[in-house]
């Protein structure tokens, strides 16, 4: 592969991250005013507090990833936080190679809390089923573990300062499929809530009568809500996992930041809408058994 080839890849890289923190600030602004009205001054119910970890969690760590991406750093493979020099992490010096570690624990944290928040969604839309609530907890588990496995116990990626660029990763073939087994893992699990909800609906209120364009009540919302956040993240998640098992070096992993923001957004957009028709947002039970 040609350096300039090998650079273009570099700025798609980092083009898409840059996309990704537009579409979540800019949602995060657009939808602030519902945010105030149907989250902070209506009573903090555990739904709530899921879309507010669920939303600051990403934003900030996405800002933070913002900052370590674009800002020219030194070529000596640490850097400062420029930003922070009168709090404790300004006098502290942060190796590349770490950034890339808890970039990855980034990742990984917040697909759990979406995991989490299409759990309990389930969990409620089901009548509060604790059976099948054990049953995606133990399949949560089992997937969880083995992307643990396959993403941390054996990451060694090579992570290297680019002088005018920043904090840079690339992975060998090897290390790629494993850190790709993460968000195979995570389409998986959000594959068997997407199947589990349509089956739930339609066997209450019949294939039928299920629209995607009518938002009416609270079951059209769920099963409108729920089939765009499934189709949107299977149109961006796959080509997300193919970078890591067929892309090239330089692309490996590269729209691993653009998924995680874009699930994020979706979630959040999810949980906000529901919580529009009633204080009790995913915690609600509008299904009858």
């Amino acid at each position: 592969m040609s350096d300039t080839t090998g650079t273009q890849q570099l700025w798609m890289h980092l083009y898409a991250i840059l996309v990704a923190n537009s579409i979540l600030i800019y949602d995060h602004l657009a939808t602030l005013p519902e945010e105030v009205a149907f989250i902070w001054r209506r009573p903090k119910a555990l739904s709530a507090i899921l879309f507010l970890v669920n939303r600051y969690v990403a934003l900030l760590g996405n800002i933070f990833g913002l900052y370590i991406d674009f800002l020219p750093k030194s070529s000596d493979e640490r850097f400062r936080f420029q930003f922070l020099h009168i709090c404790y992490f300004a006098q502290r010096r942060l190796s590349c190679v770490k950034y890339t570690i808890c970039r990855q624990l980034f990742f990984f944290s917040q697909g759990l809390i979406v995991c989490f928040v299409l759990t309990i969604r389930i969990y409620a839309l089901y009548g509060c089923n604790k059976r099948l609530l054990t049953w995606i907890i133990i399949i949560g588990f089992a997937l969880a573990g083995g992307a643990c496995a396959g993403t941390i116990g054996n990451f060694s990626g090579n992570a290297t300062i680019l002088p005018g660029v920043g904090c840079y990763e690339t992975y060998t073939a090897e290390v790629a499929a494993r850190i790709g087994l993460a968000w195979v893992a995570l389409f998986v699990f959000e594959l068997l809530i997407f199947i589990l909800t349509v089956y739930r609906i339609c066997k209450t209120r019949g294939l039928l009568r299920l629209s995607l364009f009518t938002r009416s009540n609270a079951i059209d919302i769920i099963f409108h809500d729920g089939a765009m956040y499934f189709g949107a993240m299977t149109l961006i998640n796959i080509p997300n996992i193919l970078t890591y098992y067929s892309g090239s070096v330089n692309t490996r992993g590269s729209l691993a930041t653009f998924t995680s923001s874009m699930s994020a957004t979706l979630i959040s957009r999810l949980v906000l809408n529901l919580h529009e028709s009633m204080d009790t947002g995913i915690l609600s039970t509008t299904v009858p058994g």
